[in-house]
């Protein structure tokens, strides 16, 4: 009696359900909780993240499971992920960074608006390889997106073109946002010489607060009338930009970059990680999937880096072509490598502010190219 017990507690526990699939992303996400933990890596995404993988793979939790009727509930991330789904939590991560955000960097030199549009070569480099590889356009297109490094402009893009390719794309574009002080770097050192790191480079203009004012309101004119898609994501950017350049809004300016995006960024990350299960994830579809947004993060860098070589060749050497990297549209990791690799090469060296143009140029460019690609594949 006392083993038939023993044995009906053990039949119905999770240990008799473990597959090697779930193993195996058990693994996977206490991986990534050590690089969040021990390494830094971006802990407040990473960390979410890691941790819904690892509760997807637990078994018997029905915490994803979708109610079978009406009066049924549902698991809590099946709930959560609804905002995934319909589009809200990419733009509230986007009100939130456009709070965050200071735009004078990009306002004072326009140029670079050039290396964020470069930055963007790694996504048309990935749509071509995935196309080749026979995704479809639309498979190709959320594929390509995670190169701009913009998680949530690649969840955004994939739930209207690719709902089901959706765990392995924002999987990779959020562990490419995390990983970019590994990855980053050396491109960065292998396409830049010693003496083009060492640049320091000169004061900006100082930018009026009716510069900063204005900016928002005609980018968002510009961009919304050109791509009606790209909406949610460049308004709500560019809300959140004027509630903390208005200088009349600081509580909900406030509110955005803290409260907001910190709640916001816990079940974006959750719920992301919990599309992680074991059997859907572990596809050769999804080693490409993982594959070629590593190739499209790599070639965006490179193609801002290439745009910082040409000005700095244009302007006689004023500009530093590190801050070309910033390019890719992860608010502030990238801008902070920029800087770091500056300081190595000469502890004179303070490009942040510099590599914040190109960072936030990103941002922009990234949802325009979102727009476009839902334009034409939608």
């Amino acid at each position: 009696m006392f083993v038939t017990s023993l044995l009906k507690l053990y039949n119905g526990s999770g240990f008799a359900s473990l597959s090697w699939q779930a193993l195996v992303m058990l693994c996977v996400s206490c991986v990534l909780i050590y690089l969040a933990i021990v390494k830094k890596f971006e802990p407040l995404l990473l960390l979410p993240i890691a941790f819904g993988m690892l509760l997807a793979n637990l078994p018997l939790t029905g915490l994803t499971d979708a109610p079978v009727v009406t009066s049924e509930v549902g698991g809590l991330f099946y709930y959560l992920y609804l905002g995934v789904k319909k589009g809200i939590y990419p733009s509230l991560v986007f009100l939130g960074v456009g709070a965050m955000t200071d735009f004078g960097p990009l306002i004072a030199r326009p140029s670079s608006l050039l290396m964020g549009a470069g930055s963007q070569f790694g996504i048309a480099v990935a749509f071509v390889i995935a196309t080749v590889l026979g995704f479809t356009p639309q498979e190709s297109a959320g594929i390509g997106i995670s190169g701009g490094a913009d998680g949530p402009t690649a969840i955004y893009l994939t739930t209207r073109l690719a709902p089901h390719l959706l765990a392995a794309i924002a999987i990779a574009a959020y562990s490419y946002m995390a990983l970019i002080p590994m990855i980053q770097p050396p491109i960065m050192r292998l396409l830049t010489t010693e003496r083009e790191r060492t640049i320091i480079m000169t004061q900006m203009r100082p930018v009026s607060r009716a510069e900063k004012i204005c900016f928002p309101i005609i980018v968002t004119v510009l961009c919304v009338l050109a791509l009606p898609s790209v909406a949610p994501l460049i308004g709500m950017l560019m809300l959140g930009n004027l509630f903390r350049e208005s200088g009349v809004s600081a509580r909900l300016s406030e509110t955005a970059q803290n409260a907001l995006i910190n709640i916001v960024t816990i079940f974006l990350g959750t719920t992301v990680g919990a599309t992680a299960a074991g059997p859907l994830f572990l596809k050769v579809d999804t080693l490409k999937i993982i594959t070629l947004g590593l190739i499209a993060f790599a070639f965006s860098t490179v193609g801002g880096l290439l745009i910082g070589k040409f000005l700095c060749f244009a302007t006689g050497g004023k500009i530093n072509p590190l801050i070309g990297s910033a390019g890719v549209s992860a608010v502030p990791m990238a801008a902070r490598v920029s800087q770091i690799e500056g300081q190595k090469a000469n502890p004179q060296n303070y490009l942040l502010m510099f590599a914040m143009g190109p960072n936030v140029a990103g941002v922009i460019g990234s949802a325009v190219a979102a727009g476009i690609l839902l334009s034409l594949f939608g």
